[in-house]
């Protein structure tokens, strides 16, 4: 029975973490400006890998794998939101503006009223 449910718990943190990381993917192609798409990466990229880690430590159980595991979280835990900090900055410091959010919310806003929603 024990081993049914480390299973499922595998199982269910390999799916989890796969979904978060197409998600992920997703979120990239389908945002609108670099600073939302970085965000959608970065953030789905962390839990994402964080959950297939997960899994596949209890999978392998306690030995020397699920420490190489645990040293390949601490790396990603650490580089991976650096990483999109100096993305997002070096993005910043060149010259590329965030798109105007009250511009976005004024063009969303005539757009409901255009097609008859709630003002």
């Amino acid at each position: 029975m024990t081993d049914a449910l480390r299973e499922i718990a595998v199982w269910a943190c390999l799916f989890a973490g796969s979904v978060f990381s197409v998600i992920g993917g997703i979120g990239v192609l389908r945002m609108p400006d670099f600073y939302t798409r970085t965000h959608a990466a970065s953030i789905t990229d962390t839990l994402g890998a964080t959950l297939i880690l997960l899994g596949l430590g209890v999978h392998s159980g306690l030995n020397l794998i699920t420490v190489k595991l645990i040293l390949i979280f601490s790396f990603l835990y650490l580089t991976s939101p650096t990483a999109a900090h100096a993305l997002v900055k070096a993005a910043y410091s060149k010259g590329l503006e965030a798109p105007d959010v009250q511009e976005a919310s004024d063009a969303s806003r005539a757009l409901r009223n255009r097609m008859g929603g709630e003002p």
